[in-house]
């Protein structure tokens, strides 16, 4: 039995969360300068010429690659094998009570819904576990910004709708956000489960390296179709007209009920940030 240390988790966190918000992975960084390169429209070649400067200056600098630092959320996973010596939860919002306050990270999260008290922390996160075979304790940090996440939609369709109602959904879903979810855009989209568990696999979906396609065959076509009908839709950088509307769609799937297709849409801007760290 592998024991992991509270103290251990708090620092992994509190690391990961200002690195997170420093620096895009470097699928991402890749996919807007390749963007950069191919995008035609002058006004769009020139937002797309700025984004990239603006990675640079965020990596050189060590300030935010936005200022909207985002809720921090967490997919978690924890071996069988695994003891933690604490409470997990605590450990993970203890890291980034850490992390956002030595990160000089804004702070976006309030109490309550209706009241709006900021909390002062960015706690508390939001943590969904797995529990999965091994001695290993996988973290992923997501911080998401609500600019691109008040834009995302869940419905629940019915099975006759098929596969060209989820393409609607999720056409209909990247119009409607048009600027305001800071295009270009990776549009992470959930299909099947239920009402709830459609949500988390449309977060879950951002995470996923960009270069990596679905392996399920009718999946990977559709993320393929999905992106060349979003990029046609001319929104273009910061919704300025091009043919870089979204830089990738990613599709998580899971088994559904007779009666139902739900479909949700998670919208993130061109800073789609997550990091992961295994212990």
């Amino acid at each position: 039995m592998k024991r992991i240390s509270f103290d251990d988790i708090v620092n992994a966190v509190g690391e990961m969360c200002i690195d997170a918000n420093l620096h895009l992975s470097q699928d991402m960084e890749n996919k807007i300068r390749t963007a950069k390169g191919t995008e035609k429209c002058a006004l769009g070649s020139m937002v797309l010429n700025q984004l990239v400067q603006n990675l640079e200056i965020a990596g050189e600098d060590r300030i935010p690659i936005c200022q909207d630092t985002g809720m921090a959320v967490f997919f978690v996973e924890v071996g069988q094998d695994v003891t933690i010596d604490g409470n997990l939860t605590e450990a993970i919002n203890e890291g980034v009570r850490k992390g956002y306050t030595e990160g000089y990270l804004r702070k976006s999260v309030v109490s309550d819904p209706l009241i709006r008290e900021n909390t002062k922390d960015n706690t508390p996160a939001i943590i969904h576990y797995d529990i999965v075979p091994g001695d290993e304790l996988k973290i992923t940090i997501a911080p998401k910004g609500f600019g691109s996440e008040n834009m995302s939609r869940l419905v629940m369709l019915k099975p006759a709708d098929g596969v060209e109602g989820v393409k609607k959904v999720v056409l209909d879903t990247v119009a409607a956000a048009g600027p305001n979810a800071c295009p270009p855009f990776v549009v992470g989209v959930g299909i099947g489960g239920d009402f709830e568990l459609v949500a988390k696999l449309a977060k879950k979906a951002l995470t996923r390296n960009t270069d990596e396609r679905s392996k399920l065959p009718h999946i990977k076509a559709f993320e393929d179709e999905l992106l060349e009908s979003i990029n046609a839709l001319g929104i273009g950088p910061a919704g300025l007209g091009g043919s870089n509307t979204a830089l990738a769609v990613n599709i998580e799937t899971y088994p559904t009920h007779i009666a139902g297709l739900p479909v949700a849409v998670n919208m993130c801007c061109h800073v789609n940030r997550h990091k992961t760290v295994v212990l």
